[in-house]
């Protein structure tokens, strides 16, 4: 058995120079108990990586973004083979859009390849009836009451100030203060398609009122920073556009990393710390999505 992770340009069908990088983890059979564990494996360079990026998918998917490589999917199954790919090749990435919170550029993303999710902004259902809207996570979070006020709806965080996608109003959770109270966007957050770093496709939530009795799993992505998977489509709810005047003097409020930072840090040993940091090691077990 050779030491190249299987997909690595130079194996059967390609080519290109190899070396070892520093270890990953891959699953792996138990001998002993036919458990599935992580196995050291060596990491692709980053050269690999773009070259198994271009034998895997369209050449139009990856394009460089200030020097920076950065992979474009189309749809959630795009994007569920390229975190696979991620993980096979012992790789990390980062996911970002146009109006992003962290700019991808400098030293720090010199060795990512990025995920971008510019071409996920499609409106893809309107639901007047139900009061609910699905949009792409590409979808810039400002049209949607643009648009949507010909069909009497509204959706009190697109009239703030937020020039981005609604895929990072998400990540951020953006929060509004209204009459001296929050008003984060998770509470209209209802449904989403999400790929888990590990490339699984999966759709927590519902369009039902009170559809769950207990906690809803999709909140816990609004405020992740985009380290637990990506929001490929998003369902809002929404409501009629007479309850806007309602919203008139809502005020959008600052977006900041450092509380999360500050929870993710080993040192910090609260309930709600050690909590959030098992969430991340359940979903994104190979650290895949670090923070940048």
């Amino acid at each position: 058995m050779n030491g190249r992770p299987p997909g690595l340009p130079g194996e059967a069908g390609t080519s290109g120079d190899h070396t070892r990088g520093s270890p990953t983890f891959a699953p792996s059979l138990d001998p002993t108990g036919g458990e599935t564990y992580l196995r050291p494996m060596p990491t692709a360079t980053l050269d690999q990586f773009i070259d198994a990026i271009h034998s895997e998918f369209p050449e139009d998917r990856l394009t460089f973004q200030k020097g920076i490589p950065t992979f474009h999917p189309e749809s959630a199954e795009d994007a569920a083979s390229f975190f696979k790919l991620v993980n096979r090749l012992g790789r990390k990435t980062f996911i970002t859009s146009f109006g992003n919170n962290i700019d991808p550029v400098g030293d720090r993303f010199a060795d990512l390849v990025t995920l971008r999710t510019d071409r996920l902004n499609q409106l893809i259902e309107v639901a007047p009836g139900d009061f609910y809207i699905t949009v792409g996570a590409g979808y810039p979070l400002r049209e949607i009451n643009l648009h949507q006020t010909r069909n009497g709806l509204f959706l009190p965080h697109s009239s703030l100030p937020y020039v981005g996608s609604v895929g990072g109003a998400i990540a951020v959770n953006l929060s509004a203060e209204q009459h001296g109270h929050d008003l984060p966007i998770k509470r209209y957050f209802i449904k989403a398609t999400i790929v888990t770093p590990e490339g699984e496709i999966i759709r927590p939530g519902s369009v039902c009122f009170k559809s769950v009795s207990g906690y809803d799993i999709v909140k816990i992505f609004a405020g992740s920073w985009g380290l637990l998977g990506l929001v490929v489509e998003a369902t809002f709810r929404v409501m009629p556009f007479t309850a806007a005047d309602e919203f008139a003097t809502m005020r959008q409020k600052g977006i900041d990393r450092g509380p999360l930072l500050r929870t993710l840090s080993p040192e910090n040993q609260s309930t709600d710390a050690i909590y959030s940091r098992k969430i991340k090691e359940k979903f994104d077990p190979r650290d895949i999505l670090p923070i940048v």
